[in-house]
């Protein structure tokens, strides 16, 4: 299918057309995150996820984005129609900014209201050469529309125009200067489809390229180094199918999406369909594990590094102990994995940095936080300097919190005083949920405020 410049242009995975959600760009009074659950588990947990989940999921890549032409860190985010945490709640997809000249932020602009409380269809930024930033909305399949909307002035949130109006799901919409767009995403068709789409301008695109779909389905994570684009994926195995995720592959593309090839320059002919091919780097099937994969960043060498989770199930509780994090590194010959702490649910999400003087730097919510075994918990700062050999933790985040906190997200391009933006709540009943940012060395996290008198105003420094 290719998707031509207009107004409504359905996945061919649709087999009707629901209605279009309307294109507000109206300013909210504050910030705040939406509330989502899925998988009901009868014990005390509640559910094999929840919580505040305003950044979630990791999946969905990237969701901000500093600009130093503008000084100005974009991102997107899950908001809700809810005014308390127990509402009714529809998901808004939100947009703003941080500004780093004045230490503020704006009223953040309401782009649509997706109707659906699913936190999967949460939204995803990119920023092109021109500096224009586009926002593409997924689904959670194929019940709903998915969009892809344009600001209507360079470094600007306060309109938009609809570009698309059609259907993926897992959106990672890349900018690759040059170029235009590479955007990976999910395709929903007897299972999760992983696909590669381009396009010059965001407004015409080619016909879609299928990079896999093994067993029930593969999830993908993927991050932007120059031309080079790399992407991480597992896949759902039988029987566990959706419940389950198992094995590491590899793939990159220098040429735009022309070739695929593995770490080492070999091209693989797409798509992927068995499980034991050339772009395997970790057999977790062999050791019993499920793997959730976190991120992807690069040395200075330009070797890739994967952040990772293995579990020994899906069930949220102490059963499936121990969560360990672990990495693969490309070291230019073969991959190698260690491991670096533990953490109680699957669901802990971190990000993983990699930065100009050698430093591996991870945030995520390694100690346990008020609700224990559910997503999140109190977020900590780690470092390694050799390598991911040996890690120090060297500051923690949060402290005494009454709500998890949940899905810490890097920036591209990362700027040292917005390093890290990530929402809290409840996992185990409706709450609120506030939304978070961090320096890089930890000293200050700031708290975006809930409710704006004026245009724009300071966040609240809580650290």
């Amino acid at each position: 299918m290719t998707l031509l410049c207009g107004s409504l242009v359905l996945s061919p995975t649709a087999n009707a057309a629901p209605p279009t959600s309307e294109l507000i760009c109206r300013k909210a009074d504050g910030y705040t995150g939406i509330w989502y659950m899925n998988q009901p588990s009868k014990d005390e947990y509640k559910y094999k996820y929840s919580g505040g989940f305003a950044t979630y999921p990791q999946q969905h890549i990237p969701i901000a984005y500093y600009c130093k032409e503008a000084d100005k860190t974009f991102f997107c985010y899950g908001g809700t129609t809810a005014q308390k945490g127990s509402d009714k709640q529809e998901l808004l997809h939100m947009v703003s900014y941080y500004d780093h000249k004045t230490g503020k932020v704006p009223r953040p602009t309401i782009l649509l209201n997706k109707h659906t409380d699913d936190a999967h269809d949460n939204p995803t930024l990119m920023v092109d050469d021109k500096g224009f930033i586009w926002i593409f909305s997924p689904s959670h399949g194929t019940a709903r529309p998915s969009y892809i909307h344009r600001g209507k002035k360079p470094y600007s949130i306060d309109e938009f125009e609809r570009i698309l109006v059609t259907n993926f799901s897992y959106p990672q919409p890349w900018w690759m200067p040059g170029n235009g767009f590479l955007f990976l995403h999910t395709r929903y068709a007897d299972g999760r489809n992983l696909f590669a789409m381009t396009s010059k301008d965001g407004v015409q695109w080619n016909d879609p390229q299928k990079i896999g779909k093994i067993e029930m389905g593969d999830y993908q994570i993927s991050w932007l180094n120059g031309h080079r684009l790399a992407t991480a994926f597992d896949f759902h195995p039988k029987p566990l199918g959706l419940n389950g995720r198992a094995n590491i592959y590899y793939l990159e593309t220098r040429d735009f999406g022309k070739t695929w090839t593995t770490a080492d320059g070999k091209a693989v002919e797409l798509p992927l369909t068995k499980t034991n091919n050339t772009a395997l780097i970790y057999d977790s099937r062999k050791e019993g594990l499920l793997v959730y994969l976190k991120d992807i960043a690069f040395d200075a060498n330009g070797n890739p590094v994967i952040l990772f989770l293995t579990s020994k199930g899906y069930e949220s509780g102490p059963k499936n102990d121990p969560r360990t994090w672990k990495t693969a590194r490309w070291t230019g010959k073969s991959w190698e994995i260690k491991t670096f702490t533990t953490s109680d649910s699957n669901y802990d999400h971190g990000s993983l940095y990699i930065e100009p003087d050698g430093t591996w730097r991870v945030i995520a919510p390694t100690e346990p936080g008020p609700q224990p075994y559910n997503p999140g918990g109190e977020l900590v700062m780690w470092t390694s300097n050799d390598l991911g050999n040996t890690w120090k933790k060297v500051r923690q985040l949060t402290h005494n919190s009454s709500l998890n906190h949940t899905y810490a997200r890097k920036p591209v391009n990362a700027h040292p005083d917005f390093y890290a933006l990530w929402a809290d709540g409840n996992p185990r009943k409706p709450s609120e949920s506030s939304l978070y940012f961090t320096s890089r060395n930890g000293e200050q996290v700031w708290r975006l405020p809930a409710k704006m008198t004026g245009d724009f105003a300071a966040p609240e420094l809580v650290r």
